[in-house]
């Protein structure tokens, strides 16, 4: 295997060898150079992220999950985009889960030798009750993490389908169904990570999740129309998601929200077929959520 200091995030960036002597705007610009980069890096991914996103759908339609492993910044990413789904797309809290290294208390401090244990990234698997329906990315930007690379192992073991996703060169090994590359070249901090690496990381955990929710029918066009009225804010998005699709005025549309228990996809049902929350919720669970299609059987849309 590779050293680290053999992996491009480690190497010196010639652009910002004197960031020390720059001045402020300096520094931002030379960041904001460097940051250009990272799209472009992404892009070079997308056929493996598509690759990856058709197995998470297909496992999800089956009532699989999807899982997150990593270490350090890449840990507290996938912990983080896993936390997001539910509130954004009301889907349940276990159907896409970050398992960070080192347990949730290394999500504020780092915890020392956590990547590099394999026994603990090898039980991490079995204690989250992974199954052959599930789907496992790891992500470790050096693709070296020996936690990461367990889980990995393990999960193949059992079945699920694999993925890593690292922002170096690395080769494929047999416990990887799916390799995700997004070669970002040297940070402007010699291996911070933090940076550019997990700019990529960020924008691909993004990509990943969004589409599957989409294909998932938790949208409408681009409306999020499945988000999970959990505060004042998300009612009043709610609300005027409803004034904007249907044209009922704001008070109405609240009103009809409150009635559907805080669902935007059953108030917009109620609204567009003038039916109450029960029968809106059971022409929606007939089509598994999509809501074009329980529109278009009545020759209904929405205002995009």
């Amino acid at each position: 295997m590779r050293q680290i200091s053999d992996k491009t995030t480690e190497q010196q960036n010639l652009a910002s060898k004197d960031i020390d002597q720059m001045s402020t705007r300096e520094v931002l610009v030379t960041m904001n150079r460097e940051d250009q980069k990272v799209p472009l890096a992404v892009e070079k991914a997308i056929p493996e992220i598509e690759q990856f996103v058709d197995k998470v759908v297909a496992a999800m339609k089956k009532g699989g999950r999807l899982f997150y492993v990593g270490a350090g910044t890449s840990g507290r990413l996938g912990v983080l985009d896993a936390s997001e789904i539910p509130p954004t797309f009301s889907a349940p809290n276990t159907l896409v889960q970050g398992i960070m290294c080192g347990g949730l208390s290394a999500l504020v401090t780092a915890v020392e030798g956590a990547e590099d244990d394999f026994d603990a990234g090898f039980a991490v698997v079995g204690e989250r009750g992974l199954t052959e329906n599930d789907c496992l990315l790891g992500i470790s930007t050096s693709g070296m993490a020996a936690y990461v690379h367990a889980a990995l192992k393990r999960a193949k073991e059992i079945g699920a389908t694999t993925g890593l996703l690292v922002c170096n060169e690395f080769e494929k090994t047999p416990d990887i169904d799916i390799m995700i590359k997004a070669v970002v070249g040297p940070e402007i901090v010699t291996g911070s990570t933090r940076l550019k690496a997990g700019t990529a990381t960020k924008l691909i955990l993004n990509m990943i999740t969004t589409t599957a929710m989409v294909k998932l029918n938790k949208t409408y066009g681009n409306l999020m129309v499945d988000l999970m009225t959990t505060n004042k804010k998300l009612w009043d998005r709610g609300a005027r998601i409803i004034r904007h699709c249907t044209d009922v005025d704001y008070d109405t549309g609240m009103a009809t929200l409150k009635k559907a228990n805080g669902s935007v996809k059953t108030a917009l049902v109620m609204v567009l077929l003038n039916i109450d929350a029960d029968t809106a919720r059971k022409r929606l669970a007939k089509y598994d959520g999509a809501l074009r299609k329980v529109l278009d059987e009545e020759g209904k849309s929405l205002n995009l």
